[in-house]
């Protein structure tokens, strides 16, 4: 069963799961529809501590051990998302084209709408083929928040 600790972070409180010794979760959702227990691992005390380090400017990556729940499909275009460097944003279409599916712009936006651990696994990297800003499970409003934090502090 899943165990949830909630951080409250600069852009709102984020829900952090971890099951099996992996991390699983961390959404904009303080409601949890799935079967959780409310408690607070070693692995989530370092995940919390790596977000307060990212937020802080002192961190541009995560160390942590990962198991998002989706299909072969997300989970590709997911490992991709891992490679979008610190303060650098990527479209869809060049996500599409690095997982060996040219045309599948679209199909990468949906896969990126399902990221279950936001922020860690960057989703707030990727931007419309035009550059602009489109679509975040937590709101356009966070998503331009981490773009220009990471923007600011770029090493």
């Amino acid at each position: 069963m899943e165990k949830i600790h909630f951080y409250h972070s600069p852009i709102g409180t984020l829900a952090l799961g971890e099951e099996d010794g992996f991390l699983t979760r961390v959404s904009f959702q303080e409601e949890i529809k799935t079967p959780h227990i409310m408690e607070n691992t070693p692995l989530l005390e370092e995940a919390t501590k790596q977000l307060e380090e990212y937020f802080c400017a002192n961190r541009n990556t995560f160390s942590l051990p990962l198991k998002p729940r989706g299909t072969e499909f997300q989970k590709k275009v997911w490992q991709a998302l891992e490679r979008i460097p610190y303060g650098v944003t990527a479209s869809y279409g060049e996500i599409a084209k690095q997982i060996g599916n040219p045309k599948g712009a679209r199909a990468v936006g949906m896969a990126n709408n399902k990221n279950p651990i936001a922020i860690i696994i960057p989703c707030h990297r990727v931007v419309g083929s035009d550059g602009k800003l489109v679509g975040y499970g937590g709101g356009l409003d966070k998503k331009v928040f981490l773009l220009e934090m990471e923007e600011e502090n770029k090493k």
